[in-house]
Order: C-alpha cells, then structure tokens, then sequence
C-alpha cells in the first residue's frame, strides 16, 4: 500500500483535505473535505497515518484505510496540538 494526503491550501488558514492510497493495483480515494479552518497544521499526516497502520491490525480493506486515515489528519487540523484524543473512527464514511 502506498498512500498519501492530498492538501490545497486556499488561505493559510483554510485547507481542502483528502487522501488516496494504492493497494493491490487499485486507486482508492478518500472523500474531499472542504474549506477546513485549520488550527494547528502539525500531525496532520501523521496523523493519517493511522489509517493505513490500522487497516494491517485490524484486517479492514484499502477505501476504509483511506477514509479513516483522512478522518483523522482532518481532526488533528481543526484541533490543537499534534493529534486528536476524539473518537474519530466515527468520522469514517
């Protein structure tokens, strides 16, 4: 699996956010979140990175990996500090 976010600053305080990844021959792409009004851009795609990192210990597939793992760097954008402590498996689609 390869994988990474995809960002398109509009201001310095506001971002599109999504993600895509690579696995077994297929594209699969995350849902684009729009215009968010980011707080604090570090651990954003650290904190995507959960997503694909949980997809090997829990057995999900490559589309949830890339949502989940979206869900998450967007959290940690819109919140303060490095990462969310939020429940963000809800978040997934």
């Amino acid at each position: 699996m390869v994988a990474t976010t995809l960002r398109k600053a509009t201001t310095a305080t506001r971002n599109d956010w999504g993600a895509i990844c690579y696995s077994d021959r297929n594209f699969h792409e995350a849902w684009n979140r729009e215009n968010l009004e980011i707080l604090d851009r570090v651990g954003g795609g650290d904190s995507f990175a959960s997503g694909p990192d949980l997809r090997i210990l829990a057995g999900k597939d490559a589309q949830w990996a890339v949502e989940c793992g979206a869900a998450h760097g967007a959290l940690a954008m819109t919140t303060p500090g490095d990462t969310t402590m939020r429940r963000w498996k809800k978040f997934c689609r």
